[in-house]
């Protein structure tokens, strides 16, 4: 429940809410008060969202949704004209809104970081977790005028290859549609058997079969109600396995893609390696890249992420691994992960966020925050 204090009649109002572990009493706080400035009659109601939930759910999965996409309509549809929010998943999701989006980018801080709290920093490369990540990587590696590496393929994990049996376990698809059951086919049969048995107790009807069409033409003419539709008797007649494998046997079928054994294209030999990607949740594929570039030489990993989410058991994966230092941005709260785990640096944006509201009060131009800042970054 909302109760506002004050007359926001005609006012802009701004809403600061970020995404957190709570993340569904997160959205909801966000919505009811959207919606309560709303029916107050605001004039401007601005949703600051340094991070946007849902962000990952962009892209159609199976019989899924698009997660994203709802939760910009419930947002527009609350009442917000307005969305601030930094480093989103997928530059895309600003399509989903009705209303302005203003994305900005936390990689500035990120490289300045760098640039002062990491010694002889010449000597890095920049590392792109997955081929996915290559982008970014590259933005960063031309402003520091480093090298970049790549890690290809994937660690095989027990949770990967148990997700992998349930899948092929499952349903595929191969016998759509689905057989009709014993009973309807035994109607169809029926009904076909009494329309046949019907025209030749006719006088001077001839024995033998009855195509549907004169079964159906020949219940016209009498004046009767047919048993059954032509389509369905027709039906009847067919044995119904014929039609289930109709269009299957033409249908290409694709080989399963199986990623290789994870792998580093690059020289990491001797340098800093640092990983950069835009959000941290479970970090276990960092984790065993750390391993793998250990093993190629690399004699000090650093990990950057716009938004540290740092999930379940996070916190006791990055002290008990490789991993030197995991720097994120204050985007989400993770003072609690900070007290279990010494290595997490935190990078503070909030001069950004709020130079973004300043300018965008003032009716000012947006487009210095964006000042060298690529698609990729």
């Amino acid at each position: 429940m909302v109760e506002i204090q004050e007359s926001v009649r005609s006012r802009t109002v701004y809403i600061l809410q970020t995404g957190s572990k709570d993340v569904n009493n997160s959205i909801m706080e966000l919505l009811v008060m959207a919606y309560a400035c709303k029916t107050s009659s605001a004039r401007n109601i601005i949703g600051v969202i340094p991070y946007l939930p849902y962000s990952k759910q962009s892209k159609m999965r199976k019989r899924g949704c698009i997660v994203s996409k709802l939760l910009a309509k419930m947002m527009c549809k609350a009442g917000l004209t307005h969305i601030i929010t930094m480093d989103l998943h997928q530059k895309e999701i600003q399509g989903f809104f009705d209303c302005p989006v203003d994305n900005l980018r936390a990689s500035p801080f990120l490289l300045n970081y760098i640039v002062e709290q990491i010694p002889d920093y010449r000597n890095s490369v920049i590392v792109a977790k997955d081929p996915a990540s290559c982008k970014r990587a590259t933005s960063y590696a031309e402003r520091l005028r480093v090298g970049i590496a790549v890690i290809h393929g994937e660690a095989k994990t027990r949770f990967d290859d148990d997700y992998e049996d349930a899948d092929e376990d499952g349903d595929d698809g191969r016998t759509s549609p689905p057989p009709l059951p014993a009973r309807q086919q035994g109607r169809l049969h029926s009904s076909v058997s009494m329309s046949s048995f019907m025209e030749r107790s006719e006088p001077g009807a001839e024995p033998g079969p009855v195509t549907a069409a004169a079964a159906a033409a020949a219940a016209l003419r009498r004046g009767r109600p047919r048993l059954r539709s032509a389509a369905s008797v027709c039906f009847g007649e067919v044995d119904p396995s014929r039609i289930m494998s109709v269009g299957v046997t033409g249908v290409p079928m694709q080989a399963a893609k199986e990623k290789p054994p994870i792998s580093v294209v690059g020289d990491v030999g001797g340098r800093i390696a640092i990983m950069v990607d835009d959000m941290i949740d479970d970090v276990r594929s960092f984790v065993a890249a750390a391993e793998m570039l250990k093993e190629r030489g690399a004699y000090k990993i650093y990990v950057m992420a716009t938004h540290g989410l740092l999930s379940a058991d996070a916190p006791r994966l990055i002290e008990e691994s490789a991993i030197d230092e995991v720097v994120v941005t204050n985007t989400v709260p993770h003072d609690v992960q900070k007290i279990h785990c010494h290595k997490i640096k935190t990078v503070d944006v909030s001069i950004l966020l709020s130079e973004a509201i300043r300018r965008l009060h003032n009716k000012e131009s947006l487009s210095y925050l964006f000042r060298n800042i690529t698609m990729e970054d």
